[in-house]
């Protein structure tokens, strides 16, 4: 369990309680007694107008093959959440060293560190 892997997890919802199945990129190793990771949305809904914080991810090519998505999706390093690892069913791939610079990349210049 790495930064960069692909999951099947539990997101929250934004604007309601509950929490949904879907694949989700971690973004932190496990952190603290608590076993928490910080991971990013993804969704095989495409936005009509993508932001800075989208990564396209296509399974039909090479660069996101590893992904192991069965659709085109986005990585939405906008919409972040911290989950308890136990919230993670399974490990569904991981994301290209390209991609995974792509978002390192993004995530830093949105959070200006």
């Amino acid at each position: 369990m790495t930064p960069g892997d692909i999951f099947l997890g539990q997101f929250p919802f934004g604007d309601v309680a509950g929490m949904k199945l879907r694949p989700v990129l971690l973004v932190s190793d496990v952190v603290g007694p608590a076993s928490e990771v910080l991971v990013a949305y993804i969704s095989s809904v495409l936005p009509a107008v993508m932001l800075s914080t989208d990564i396209l991810l296509n399974p039909s090519h090479e660069r996101d093959r590893s992904t192991n998505l069965k659709v085109i999706s986005v990585l939405r390093l906008h919409k972040l959440a911290t989950i308890h690892k136990s919230s993670l069913v399974r490990r569904l791939g991981e994301l290209s060293p390209e991609a995974l610079d792509d978002a390192r990349s993004y995530l830093r210049s949105w959070l200006r560190l």
